[in-house]
């Protein structure tokens, strides 16, 4: 008979390590199971190493930003060698301080290496021997989407992991798709020195957000230089010689995309087959996302499941949330701890960065409150004006009747930062008077989401700096 564990948790990413950690510190002792690097997604193939490439990128631009205004600097090109060795050294320290580190460190955890595969509601099979537990946490993640084109097959291309771990730079490059990712990484190669092509088959980019600060973004990159063809289903791929084809119907008439390497960037899909799911009574949708309910259990009792692996909201701080609800309710039956998606903000981290928190005005509509909006450029913030960064617009929703902010969404630099504070404001039912009387260091960016406020009921163009 094997030994039974407190909790068993499927995964040792950031959505496990946060749920291990919460469950530890309520005195619960932790099995985590892990079949490939322990940090999973997010510190490995995801997040770390794209920013770092990505905030690596925006130094280059800065440069040619300064040249422009006088401020000389070299021409050099990019020793991309070198920058690839500090994008691994940034992935390995963090790593080893967040996850090693703290796997060795803290008592109640231990991780057993190799795929874990449901036998029962209430064990998993790994390398062939048995561990049951009291309860499970679905902690898997996702794995980069593919779609179906003909002759994909048969021709190499790259993903969001393996488009990552190059050691040289493409000359031109291909992305399908004009989501985070394929934004993101397009901008990030294009300011490294490579011809970027984006092939969206939709009428817009990131169509799940406000189209003001999009399409804000949509006109910086196609300024800096970016190749952007909307509109554009694949009708197929193909390799000649050294260059990738990519066949794309264009207002009618099929026209070809060529480049040294293609990416596909469209989307994630959870990695939840070949895990026992059927034999465990757990159930997923079409797409194979794990069907949770607001208190993260899966339709099986006894197990529960957060981060990609489960869809919605991907991103790593929304899995380590969801993670600890899930423990929460596991060892306080009865708390009815549930997730708050509408306080959570997300962020693009493109330049300028694109991000958002709240209902955006159609969910708002959708959701029964009688809506009132405003929208400001970033150029009608003073700082932008300094830094060069007049790029952008914010947008905020409220509620016409009460005042209260139900949404900010943005473009703009460092949007990613000011996003935060309307976080706040959203979480804590703050009304739009309360942010238009909220003094902001000037000049700042987050002044704009003062001017914001004050737009919906004053004109902003007879507004002195600083003016009340």
């Amino acid at each position: 008979m094997s030994e039974k564990h407190d909790i068993v948790i499927l995964g040792s990413g950031s959505t496990a390590f946060a749920a291990a950690l919460r469950a530890q510190s309520l005195g619960a002792g932790v099995l985590m199971i892990e079949k490939s690097v322990l940090g999973g997604t997010c510190i490995n193939w995801g997040c770390i190493p794209s920013k770092t490439l990505i905030h690596a990128a925006l130094f280059r631009h800065g440069a040619a930003l300064g040249a422009r205004i006088g401020v000389g600097t070299g021409e050099d090109g990019v020793d991309f060698a070198a920058l690839d060795s500090h994008k691994d050294a940034v992935v390995h320290h963090l790593r080893r301080t967040k996850y090693l580190d703290v796997l060795k460190n803290v008592p109640g955890l231990e991780l057993v290496k190799g795929t874990a595969r449901f036998v029962a509601p209430d064990a998993v099979e790994v390398a062939g021997l048995i561990y049951r537990g009291d309860k499970f946490l679905i902690a898997t993640g996702g794995l980069p989407r593919t779609i179906a084109i003909p002759g994909l097959a048969e021709t190499h291309y790259l993903t969001s992991r393996s488009a990552l771990l190059m050691k040289s730079l493409p000359k031109s490059l291909v992305i399908i798709g004009g989501g985070a990712i394929a934004l993101e990484l397009g901008q990030m190669y294009h300011r490294l020195g490579t011809v970027v092509t984006i092939l969206e088959h939709g009428t817009r980019l990131l169509p799940t957000l406000e189209a003001a600060p999009v399409q804000a973004l949509h006109e910086a990159l196609i300024a800096e230089g970016i190749e952007i063809v909307l509109n554009a289903p694949i009708c197929s791929v193909s390799r000649r010689g050294e260059t990738t084809v990519v066949e794309a119907e264009v207002a009618g008439r099929r026209e070809e995309f060529a480049a040294e390497k293609l990416l596909m960037a469209v989307g994630t899909s959870p990695a939840s087959g070949g895990i026992g799911l059927e034999k465990a009574g757990v159930e997923v949708d079409g797409k194979g996302f794990i069907q949770v309910d607001e208190q993260m259990r899966t339709t099986a009792p006894g197990i529960w499941a957060a981060g990609d692996v489960v869809g919605g909201m991907m991103i790593a701080t929304v899995g380590a949330r969801e993670g600890i609800v899930a423990i929460d309710n596991m060892l306080n039956p009865g708390c009815g701890c549930t997730m708050d998606y509408l306080s959570i903000p997300m962020a693009i981290f493109t330049d300028p960065e694109v991000a958002g928190v709240g209902y955006t005005e159609e969910e708002a509509v959708k959701a029964g409150f009688s809506v009132v909006s405003n929208t400001i450029a970033a150029s009608a913030i003073p700082k932008a004006h300094v830094t060069g960064q007049t790029r952008g617009a914010i947008k905020m929703v409220a509620d016409a009747l009460s005042g209260r902010l139900l949404g900010v969404h943005l473009c703009c630099h460092r949007g990613a930062d000011l996003i935060n504070e309307a976080a706040l404001a959203v979480r804590f039912k703050l009304t739009i008077e309360d942010m238009a009387n909220t003094l902001h260091v000037y000049p700042s960016i987050g002044e704009g989401l003062r001017l914001c406020a004050q737009g919906f009921n004053r004109d902003l163009s007879k507004l002195s700096c600083c003016a009340e």
